[in-house]
């Protein structure tokens, strides 16, 4: 599949050169090209990363991308927009506390295909999940169900097995995963460390304990 990684900064460093071991055609988009050096694949401007993509990743620095993705939006029309980041200030406090930077993005791109995912754990655990010592899961948002499984097949390639991967629902979901980064930065602080990620354990449903 090809691929544009928007950003060149070490989550989409670490995302391209796993993509490109399982196989996928990356390139690189960057506002100064010239100037990205010491990628796993070549970078372009943004449009041109754009055209030559089916699936665009915003590794852009979240609270900026909403203004940088927006005016792309006759270039990104159709396409699956992985939107992997948490909008912070510098305080490391949420720039939408009321709302998520994917609903924001679905917003303003109502013809591009955004899916939330991979934002709630460090980039080398996403890009490769067994640097944990058992399973753990990775979480999907977004409103085309379509969109939702050419993602899920990347996370499978990536080495999220599908029994590792959980939907959540529609784009409006995505405020909850990262609502959940003041519990992934206070547990950072706590364990000294963001080698970690979440496990969810679930007994089967039965009527007594189905809401």
């Amino acid at each position: 599949m090809r691929i544009a990684i928007l950003g060149t900064g070490h989550m989409g460093r670490t995302l391209g050169t796993s993509l490109i071991s399982a196989g996928h055609d990356v390139v690189f988009g960057s506002r100064e090209p010239g100037s990205a050096t010491d990628l796993p694949a070549p970078a372009v401007g943004h449009t041109e990363a754009i055209a030559a993509s089916d699936v665009v990743v915003s590794a852009l620095a979240a609270d900026h991308s909403l203004a940088t993705l927006t005016p792309l939006g006759e270039a990104l029309a159709d396409r699956v927009l992985i939107d992997i980041g948490n909008a912070v200030n510098q305080e490391m406090d949420l720039i939408y506390p009321d709302s998520s930077l994917g609903e924001r993005l679905q917003r303003a791109l109502p013809n591009v295909r955004v899916v939330k995912t991979l934002n709630t754990l460090a980039g080398a655990i996403g890009a490769n999940p067994t640097l944990l010592p058992a399973p753990t899961n990775v979480f999907l948002s977004g409103d085309d169900a379509a969109a939702k499984s050419v993602v899920a097949g990347l996370l499978t390639d990536l080495g999220w097995a599908a029994s590792q991967q959980i939907d959540l629902g529609a784009i409006t979901t995505a405020r909850a995963v990262e609502h959940y980064f003041l519990l992934f930065a206070a547990l950072m602080g706590a364990l000294h460390t963001p080698m970690f990620n979440l496990a969810i354990a679930s007994a089967p449903a039965t009527q007594e304990n189905t809401p």
